[in-house]
């Protein structure tokens, strides 16, 4: 589903992410975890062309990331770990807006959604916490139904029960057949839910392997304190 040979981001003297080399499967449910500023978010705009990258290729469902952006973007369910709306629309709108960019119908599973996430769509996004507009975000990645989810720290805000729900519904999608790629502060999460991981550090992937196979926990603090006491 997807496929990074090589890719590099830089900004100048700043460091970006470099040489990563990684390939998710098609069906999988991935979780791309690091410390803060290692590379996760420059990696998810470089891979939906939201960033261009410096040098090497990625691919989405066999399409190159910056030549075929708008066709990927079409078959893409994107959360960013930060969602920014119009605050004086209702969340409603919002949502409908979202389909509305994508020419489709999707009320009746915005409706499903906004119920198991217990969101109310009649207030103003300025009206609500973080949470709820983590909420709004959720639904608006995942109401059209795409082959892939590309979720950037997507449980952050949330509240446990908000958070039982929407791995719940996750997980309805993947057996469906849809892909998962998310980043993640939250170890027990990729343990949990996530087939496949890949550790990031200081731009540079370090491990990568099934779920079954890493120690993630402990490979994850192994790394981040290397790269602290550098």
């Amino acid at each position: 589903m997807i496929q990074m040979e090589h890719l590099t981001k830089s900004y100048g003297r700043a460091r970006g992410v470099t040489d990563l080399s990684l390939h998710v499967p098609e069906g999988s449910c991935f979780g791309f975890i690091g410390p803060n500023g290692a590379g996760k978010s420059t990696t998810i705009r470089t891979l939906l062309g939201l960033l261009s990258p410096t040098g090497g290729s990625a691919k989405i469902m066999g399409l190159d990331c910056v030549k075929n952006r708008t066709a990927i973007l079409s078959q893409v369910g994107y959360m960013p770990s930060e969602a920014m709306f119009y605050p004086n629309l209702r969340a409603s709108e919002v949502i409908r807006l979202s389909a509305d960019l994508r020419r489709r119908d999707c009320r009746r599973d915005a409706a499903a959604l906004c119920k198991a996430l217990e969101l109310d769509g009649k207030k103003r996004i300025r009206e609500l916490s973080l949470g709820n507009r983590k909420k709004v975000s959720i639904v608006c990645a995942m109401q059209h139904r795409p082959r892939l989810y590309v979720l950037d720290e997507p449980t952050s805000g949330l509240d446990p029960l908000v958070q039982r729900a929407f791995w719940s519904l996750l997980e309805e999608r993947r057996r469906e057949g849809a892909t998962v790629f998310l980043s993640s502060h939250v170890l027990y999460e990729v343990q949990r839910y996530c087939t496949r991981a890949a550790i990031i550090r200081e731009g540079r992937l370090v491990i990568e392997g099934t779920v079954e196979a890493l120690d993630i926990e402990n490979k994850f603090f192994d790394y981040y304190e290397k790269g602290a006491a550098k």
